[in-house]
């Protein structure tokens, strides 16, 4: 049975959205705040008041809505076993160079499908020294415009399943994958169930453990022996400071998603600061702009399965047990080809060495600047890293057949 043909797909809030988030807002509570509060009390006051006030009289939903539907989308039917069929909604740029190598985007949380619109015009075109890719960028299900699932248990191998069947459906029986945040997870699950599909990742976040003297005693004698870099200790500080400071979000996701969904699907202000906070937070002193801000808290606030869908991936990932847990899908994957690409305000930084107990790594990147959101911070940056990976001379060079990301003349195809 063929699968269905994807409906193209265009944002469309209705008025009636529009007219009930205005209602909210006009009727926001604040809190107090103490004297003298910065960030480490969490978002400030100033900040959600500022941007409260720009949300209900000056932000344009309806500017913002165009611009995202210059990008090309769709929906389709994606059956996932022993669950619902479910419409997913996903963004496909098709390179005009034919042999362009399929690429499948995964965002986390609290990004989106957005993420991908910056890297689009870099990734496609290719030039003569660099590969075109076809890229995916699905709204994971909870997520966006996609449909979210009402059954408990839709964890990682649901989502990699509902990802590697969009995938199939679009005719790329090989593709490579790329992400962050719970993209990385996502991919890595991909790897570990459909090897023979794809045929390398790449991730802009590199969750992983120190070398054991058992699994990988080359690995761990060379990390007793060698002194740790600048750049390795102030990842140590950073990755600290997550886990002390910076957590605790993911705590209250993993064991009462249910309790703080009331909060993010009533109050469009909760909502904001929920979110605003990892965006400063995360990112390395990134210049977001108030239109930018409020157009990623609107795709949530907007989303089909609702705000509070997107938070339950934590509490099922979390609560995986067996060979898709976190802790397995983060050990050695011997069959498909990896790419690593390091940023200094990423949650968790950890050396090169210990990324090479993931498994294969052909491509390393260390950056000077860039954090959690690579692909919106530092869009060129990840480009290169990927053009280098797959591009002639890259560890990942012809992995998926047929699809070098070069037309038949050997260079890239000009647009």
């Amino acid at each position: 049975m063929s699968p269905p043909t994807p409906t193209p797909f265009t944002i469309s809030i209705p008025d009636t959205a529009l007219s009930a988030l205005q209602q909210k807002l006009s009727c926001a509570t604040f809190p107090d705040e103490l004297d003298s509060a910065a960030w480490d009390y969490g978002a400030p006051l100033e900040d959600i008041e500022r941007l409260t006030k720009y949300w209900k009289e000056g932000f344009d939903w309806r500017k913002q809505e165009a611009l995202l539907n210059c990008m090309p989308q769709f929906i389709t039917s994606i059956p996932i076993d022993g669950f619902e069929t479910l419409d997913i909604h996903f963004v496909h740029q098709k390179s005009e160079v034919n042999a362009a190598i399929p690429l499948l985007f995964v965002h986390g949380w609290p990004g989106s499908f957005i993420e991908v619109s910056k890297l689009l015009p870099l990734l496609t075109k290719g030039t003569p020294n660099s590969p075109a890719f076809h890229v995916v960028a699905p709204s994971l299900p909870n997520f966006g415009f996609s449909q979210g699932s009402k059954k408990r248990g839709f964890g990682p191998h649901q989502y990699a399943e509902a990802c590697h069947k969009l995938m199939l459906s679009l005719g790329y029986g090989e593709y490579v994958t790329q992400g962050g945040d719970w993209g990385f997870f996502i991919n890595r699950t991909i790897s570990h169930l459909y090897p023979t599909h794809c045929k390398a990742s790449h991730s802009n976040m590199v969750w992983a453990s120190p070398p054991s003297l058992t699994s990988h005693p080359l690995h761990a004698l060379q990390y007793l022996l060698t002194l740790s870099t600048a750049a390795e200790k102030a990842g140590q500080a950073r990755s600290q400071w997550f886990m002390q400071e910076g957590s605790g979000y993911r705590n209250l996701q993993s064991t009462r998603p249910q309790t703080l969904g009331y909060a993010l699907a009533d109050s469009p202000v909760a909502l904001l600061a929920w979110i605003y906070e990892k965006l400063h937070d995360w990112t390395d002193s990134y210049p977001w702009t108030d239109d930018e801000i409020l157009t990623w808290i609107s795709i949530y606030c907007f989303s089909r399965a609702g705000p509070a869908a997107s938070v339950r991936i934590y509490y099922e990932i979390a609560h995986t047990t067996g060979t898709l847990s976190l802790g397995q899908v983060a050990r050695y994957i011997p069959s498909v080809k990896l790419g690593l690409s390091y940023f200094p305000k990423e949650l968790v930084v950890v050396p090169k060495i210990w990324g090479r107990t993931l498994g294969p790594v052909v491509f390393e990147g260390e950056h000077e600047h860039g954090g959690h959101f690579a692909a919106w911070e530092r869009p060129e940056d990840l480009a290169v890293d990927l053009r280098t990976m797959f591009g002639r001379g890259g560890g990942a060079f012809g992995c998926v057949k047929g699809k070098e990301g070069f037309d038949s003349s050997g260079v890239a195809a000009r647009l």
